[in-house]
């Protein structure tokens, strides 16, 4: 059955007359739209004990982070905001009310776009709340980037969103993609972006919080969503801001030699730029979706496990909808990326140069170009194998036809296609397709054209197939 999408006022007076719920609103940076919407749906009194909207730096600071200086919109203030909402309000109220009330705190920490629309529109928000009386609550985090081009529109849609996560965390927290897709009722893709959501408690145990920001892209409420090391999800922005960044491309299913020769040997070369900063550095294993979903249904299983195998190896992984890569390094852009490399094969370079697939723009390969060679943009071209000829294909010796060749010599002379030469010529031939397909069909040999720990991996887990 569909589900019935109910509309802001209607959802926002429903919690309302939940005798059950009692809780506090704590709101910076787009007025107090979240409450504003409580308020005027009717019977407020019966759910909000307190709202609190403290604008001043200083006093934000004084009340929150006890004086010290940090970011004012980011997940700590954020978490912060919730810790001493939800501490004020249960320490009121708890001995008048406590057993027969489930107490919340909702808090939102925003910045919209300003007067010269130039700045980075985004905010966090989230919520920390009981299910049953007198019991350890749950806590639902998320960060939103606006895209509307007007601070009403923004403030508008922001108090739509916190009725939406309100409500969606008391009647569709069961659920974790019926929750999702609530959280865009009566919105839209165009006015916002969810770039990660996080979802913790007792009651939300059960809930995988790298399957549930897998889900946001998958759903087209997120462009891409970012894994950091550890299995945590992160927020992009954070997590990219001024980075210098290496993305390497592919389906990893699995990495074989040749993937993790690509690793080595792209990292090794980005460490001889004269700027390079090891901590300032974020290396990026990344997955599209779009791939993924040409395969057939979506194994969310399978893209959990290459997750957990990158991750183990010491891996960021990115999973995004992007197909082209000119859309890649676009989204990248938005971070003000101080370096970026995209690690590519001279075969998936040839794709790249293949002008039918940019038949959809109107300056064609040209304009697809501009985006993706940027100006702190290089691509490193790691060596292909030929299957038939068992020919050796480089940067240096690709072959494209005129005018393409001007095109290509172009940007060599430019500096924006680096070759990677000091590779590994015996693992060029461990062609992960073969190695899925020798899995799949119960074939032995694979083992020799992936590194040991992921022949374990696949073993002990029993993955892409393995029996």
């Amino acid at each position: 059955m569909e589900r019935e999408i109910l509309n802001t006022n209607r959802k926002a007076l429903i919690v309302n007359l939940n005798p059950m719920l009692y809780g506090s609103f704590a709101e910076i940076g787009a007025g107090q739209e979240v409450a504003r919407n409580f308020f005027q749906a009717g019977g407020a009194s019966g759910t909000i004990a307190k709202t609190i909207s403290a604008y001043d730096m200083a006093y934000s600071d004084f009340i929150y982070c006890k004086g010290k200086k940090e970011r004012y919109v980011s997940q700590s203030r954020l978490e912060k905001m919730l810790d001493i909402e939800y501490q004020k309000t249960t320490t009121v109220l708890q001995e008048i009310r406590g057993d027969k009330t489930c107490f919340f705190a909702f808090a939102d920490t925003v910045t919209t776009i300003n007067y010269k629309k130039d700045n980075f529109s985004h905010g966090w928000m989230g919520i920390r709340y009981q299910l049953n009386p007198n019991t350890e609550p749950n806590t639902i985090v998320l960060h939103v980037s606006l895209l509307e081009k007007d601070a009403l529109l923004q403030q508008n849609t922001i108090g739509i969103l916190g009725v939406n996560l309100i409500y969606a965390s008391i009647y569709h927290y069961n659920i974790p993609n019926v929750f999702l897709q609530s959280l865009m009722d009566n919105l839209s893709a165009d006015r916002l972006e969810i770039t990660m959501i996080q979802m913790n408690g007792p009651d939300l145990a059960y809930v995988d919080n790298r399957l549930l920001s897998v889900q946001l892209v998958k759903n087209g409420m997120a462009r891409a969503t970012i894994f950091d090391r550890h299995g945590n999800v992160q927020e992009p922005a954070d997590m990219l801001y001024k980075k210098d960044v290496l993305a390497f491309r592919g389906s990893f299913r699995p990495i074989t030699f040749i993937g993790f020769d690509m690793l080595k040997t792209s990292y090794a070369l980005f460490k001889k730029n004269k700027d390079y900063e090891r901590d300032n550095t974020i290396p990026l294993c990344e997955i599209t979706l779009n791939n993924l979903l040409e395969e057939g249904n979506f194994d969310e299983q399978d893209f959990l496990n290459r997750v957990d195998v990158l991750n183990e190896m010491g891996q960021n992984v990115m999973i995004s909808n992007y197909r082209e890569y000119y859309r890649l390094v676009n989204y990248f852009s938005q971070f003000k990326i101080r370096n970026l490399k995209i690690v590519i094969s001279a075969h998936t370079l040839c794709k790249v140069m293949d002008e039918q697939y940019y038949s959809n723009l109107k300056g064609g390969i040209l304009e697809a170009f501009g985006m993706l060679f940027s100006s702190n943009m290089q691509l490193y071209v790691y060596p292909s194998l030929e299957e038939k000829t068992q020919k050796i294909i480089t940067a240096e010796n690709l072959q494209t036809e005129y005018p393409l060749k001007a095109l290509f010599d172009y940007l060599w002379g430019l500096g924006k296609i680096i070759p990677i030469k000091h590779y590994n010529a015996t693992k060029l031939n461990t062609y992960p397709h073969i190695v899925l397909k020798m899995i799949k069909k119960g074939e032995s040999g694979w083992e020799a054209m992936v590194p040991k720990y992921v022949e374990d991996q696949i073993k002990s887990k029993k993955l892409f197939g393995y029996k």
